[in-house]
């Protein structure tokens, strides 16, 4: 192993400080260069290279990110296409993505460092939002496309297709279209299942449907959804993994499949998807009151 990157969150400075003080005194111990990605809010490490997130690829052989789910999502969009596999060191609350909790980091670098791990190729959707015919806005997403209202208080009324073909008119606050890896993040708060994040399917689940027999809908991952939105009476928002916003019109239509890129996370040895999951909800569990 040649090289580390590194991407902290730095809203979280302390925790993200301590645990990049930890992997750069581990690669100078091994012989690795450790590099940090720059930004505005960049603080110098001793034994640190600060350097753009652009020249990672060819200069390290993995990118640790230190954070949450959002911190890693911010990750997989910004190296989509560079095939470098990421590993996450949780700092947020659920942390699905994230794998590595801060004490076990240690043993993650040196499970790194033998090799001992595989990299897993997670699916990501291509979005594209047509006006008049005409394509005006284009994302990838790990996580979720969501079609949802704005402030007022009014249902929308979304047409969606799958293949062309009429799946469900959904009178809703708004649909979540989203990959497996999105399926523990705002599909499963709508009541939406939890899919092996390993799966080659999309799921499509409505959120607050005002018709109580319209539920979740898991399609190939070879198929096209398209949804077309329609109100002149409420704002109507794509958001993409919950940080990229697009306002629609009415007769917009927003065309969703899976796309010609993955997302690599890195699997350590003794660990898999179902033991992740029991972990994290377990730490959900945990913190609710007594009583609940």
């Amino acid at each position: 192993m040649k090289g580390l990157g590194i991407v902290p969150n730095w809203k979280k400075r302390d925790e993200a400080r301590d645990l990049l003080e930890r992997i750069v005194a581990f690669c100078a111990q091994h012989g690795i260069d450790a590099y940090l990605a720059a930004s505005e809010e960049v603080e110098e490490i001793a034994g640190g290279k600060i350097t753009p997130k652009e020249e990672f690829p060819g200069l390290v052989d993995a990118v640790i990110v230190l954070g949450g789910d959002g911190t890693i999502l911010q990750a997989a969009r910004a190296f989509s296409g560079t095939n470098m596999p990421l590993l996450g060191v949780n700092l947020g609350q659920m942390g699905f993505l994230a794998e590595v909790e801060p004490p076990m980091l240690e043993r993650a670098l040196q499970q790194l460092l033998e090799g001992s791990y595989e990299v897993l190729h997670r699916l990501m959707l291509a979005a594209r939002v047509l006006r008049g015919g005409r394509t005006v806005a284009e994302y990838t997403a790990l996580n979720d496309v969501v079609i949802s209202k704005g402030q007022a208080s009014r249902i929308i009324y979304l047409d969606t297709y799958v293949n062309d073909k009429h799946l469900e008119t959904y009178p809703s606050d708004g649909i979540i279209i989203s990959t497996p890896t999105g399926s523990t993040g705002y599909s499963l708060s709508a009541g939406g299942p939890i899919v092996n994040p390993y799966l080659d399917v999309i799921i499509i689940t409505p959120i607050c449907p005002h018709l109580l027999h319209h539920r979740s809908v898991i399609v190939s991952g070879s198929e096209r959804v398209s949804v077309h939105p329609w109100t002149r009476q409420a704002d109507v928002n794509l958001t993409v993994d919950g940080q990229i916003d697009f306002p629609l019109q009415d007769h917009d239509v927003v065309q969703v499949a899976r796309a010609p890129l993955t997302t690599p996370l890195i699997q350590l040895h003794g660990t898999d998807f179902y033991t992740l999951l029991h972990r994290k909800l377990s730490k959900v569990i945990s913190r609710q009151p007594e009583g609940m």
